[in-house]
């Protein structure tokens, strides 16, 4: 037989060759050459199996020539299994001829050459199979040494295929380590509850699974949310399972509070709109072939054997986060076993899900909370009568959606005027609303009494100052009084506030000239009043200084073109102007978080000599 040395060498370069690869066929020449060369050896042939019975892969190379002998299939060998190895490697000698075909795929090889005994080496690989190394000897084959061979040489392939996965496993810990990493990044910048949902589709397809679909816990059962599907096609068949299929109801309904992620496949999907039927298989070149003639379709079944041909298998994890279940998401593989995801895995990727969604959720009701209070905080309605035509507008600024400070109100008066009143308390949060409710109830009550403007600040400054509050606040009140000859008289008294705006009827604006001490800061201040008459037409904008600080990016505020884009508002009506003017200031800015409120008030007039008593009142809403 081969010199010892020769095959020393041989299994040195076999070492190496191990060391490098990638995939344990590569080893193949490294492996059957030197072994072919022993002497007394006519044939080297090896398997793959799967499911103790199932053939996967066989590869032969007899003496004399050049190229084997491949054979890739799924075939099932049943006889086969009673040949399945335990844990440590067993090599069996056995006559050729006593070889049944039925258990002994490669008996129809051995035949052909001249060898007389199989020498075989059976040897597991992993859980899912076992592996065969044989060879055909004839009688001058020194049989020990041939089985010492073969056992060197499997002991190399066993550390090749060991290396082998164990660097696969540490590659996709890293993969799933980055993909958790990115995946919280994604989720994590979105406070919206249906975006961050739909967040956890995209990001687990392709990467974990082909399709994912994701549900809300609601209290009356699971509410669908998202879909996804590396196909199109297949993606809308998910949502049209996701929102319908009472399968998948009733699955996610039994699996309640379950924190185990649970796989099915194969009967466990039985009746389920993922089983995989003999028949979808059989027929599936000619559904591809139909599918390219005819285009996609929208009836299309998530696991129907298509392009892909691996069976469909689900899983389901629960999201659960600060002791409470919040939803669930279903991943849908068409993969081979060995690419689904780790259990571990998907427990980490649905605990981070399950955090920000809940933080979304957390989010949302604050939100509500707080626009609840707001509106609290804001009169509901506005006085309209003939005379006056009346409107708001107030935009949230703050991202964080604390309570804002900024709040407004317009009250009749005895003696037929109105008052307008705006003002703005420094700060956010839960002390910032409570004067904001003190400041405005207190104005308009002290209004509605007929106290003229500068006496009403002054009180309400008094209030401040017994009450020992820790913030300041500004504020304007103005008052429209109708007079015979059809105009009004306008009264201004202003406490650090942003002075009005007068929108004349042939386009002109300005300012309301007035100034005073902020409100809250000292005792005993007194506000002065400015007068000037406004005509038919004529419109009064007070606002916050959310809307004249909203910053452009390079650094101008919307104080300085304000006058501009009022003026090109001329001829409107209060709400159109209102909502006009938000909306420009908060396109402008590129920085600013304040809130925006504003009042307008447009006086229509009055012909000379009609009654200015209290014309009959009707309430509209106002915008909040």
């Amino acid at each position: 037989m081969g010199g010892d040395d020769t095959w020393s060498s041989a299994l040195h370069r076999l070492w190496q060759a191990a060391s490098r690869a990638e995939e344990v066929s590569a080893l193949a020449d490294d492996v059957y050459a030197p072994l072919l060369a022993t002497t007394g050896v006519h044939l080297v042939v090896g398997t793959r199996w799967e499911d103790r019975q199932i053939l996967r892969y066989m590869r032969a190379l007899a003496a004399g020539s050049d190229s084997p002998v491949i054979t890739a299939t799924s075939r099932s060998v049943p006889e086969a299994a009673v040949r399945e190895p335990g844990d440590e490697p067993v090599v069996t000698r056995i006559p050729v001829a006593a070889l049944d075909d039925a258990g002994w795929p490669e008996a129809e090889l051995l035949r052909r050459t001249p060898g007389a005994t199989f020498v075989v080496c059976t040897f597991r690989l992993d859980h899912r199979g076992w592996a065969s190394l044989g060879v055909g000897v004839d009688a001058s084959a020194d049989v020990a040494a041939v089985e010492g061979r073969l056992a060197q040489a499997v002991d190399v392939i066993v550390a090749c295929h060991t290396g082998i996965l164990q660097r696969g496993r540490e590659a996709r810990r890293g993969a799933d380590d980055a993909l958790l990493a990115e995946a919280s990044l994604q989720m994590d910048s979105s406070l919206d509850v249906e975006e961050t949902l739909r967040r956890v589709a995209r990001i687990a397809v392709p990467a974990v699974a082909e399709g994912a679909l994701v549900h809300l816990l609601r209290s009356e059962g699971p509410e669908f949310v998202a879909a996804t599907h590396v196909s199109v096609q297949q993606r809308r068949a998910l949502e049209e399972i996701g929102r319908e299929n009472p399968w998948l109801a009733a699955l996610l309904a039994r699996r309640g509070e379950d924190e185990d992620t649970v796989f099915l496949s194969g009967p466990e999907l039985d009746g389920s709109p993922f089983a995989d039927t003999a028949e979808a298989a059989d027929t599936a070149e000619a559904s591809d072939a139909s599918d390219a003639s005819h285009g996609d379709g929208d009836g299309a079944r998530p696991g129907a054997a298509g392009g892909d041909r691996h069976s469909t298998v689900i899983s389901v994890s629960t999201l659960r986060a600060r002791g409470r279940v919040v939803g669930s998401i279903t991943f849908v593989y068409q993969r081979p076993e060995a690419r689904l995801p780790s259990s571990a895995f998907l427990r980490s990727l649905a605990t981070r899900a399950a955090l920000s969604i809940d933080n979304a959720l957390l989010y949302e009701l604050r939100r509500h909370a707080v626009l609840s209070l707001q509106e609290h905080l804001l009169p509901s309605q506005l006085p309209v009568t003939d005379q006056w035509d009346l409107s708001a507008s107030y935009e949230v600024g703050d991202p964080m959606l604390d309570v804002g400070g900024d709040f407004y109100d317009a009250v009749t008066r005895p003696d037929g005027s109105i008052a307008l009143l705006i003002g703005d308390v420094c700060g956010r949060g839960a002390e910032a609303a409570a004067l904001t409710g003190l400041a405005r109830h207190t104005l308009r009550t002290l209004l509605e009494q007929g106290t003229d403007p500068g006496t009403a600040l002054s009180r309400l400054n008094r209030a401040l100052r017994q009450e020992r509050a820790s913030r300041f606040l500004t504020a304007v009140v103005t008052t429209l009084a109708p007079r015979a000859d059809g105009t009004a008289l306008l009264t201004t008294c202003s406490a650090g506030h942003p002075s009005p705006l007068v929108l004349r009827s042939d386009g002109t604006v300005s300012e309301v000239l007035t100034g005073g001490l902020l409100l809250g800061v000292l005792d005993d201040v007194s506000y002065e009043s400015h007068e000037e008459l406004i005509g038919p037409d004529d419109t009064v904008v007070l606002f916050t200084d959310g809307l004249t600080e909203s910053r452009e990016a390079g650094g101008a505020f919307f104080e300085s073109i304000l006058p501009v884009r009022l003026a090109a508002l001329r001829g409107f009506d209060a709400a159109h102007i209102a909502e006009s003017l938000t909306q420009q200031a908060k396109a402008y800015r590129a920085s600013g978080q304040d809130d925006i409120a504003l009042l307008v008030a447009r006086w229509t007039g009055v012909p000379p000599g009609a009654d200015l008593l209290p014309h009959p009142l009707q309430l509209v809403r106002t915008a909040r």
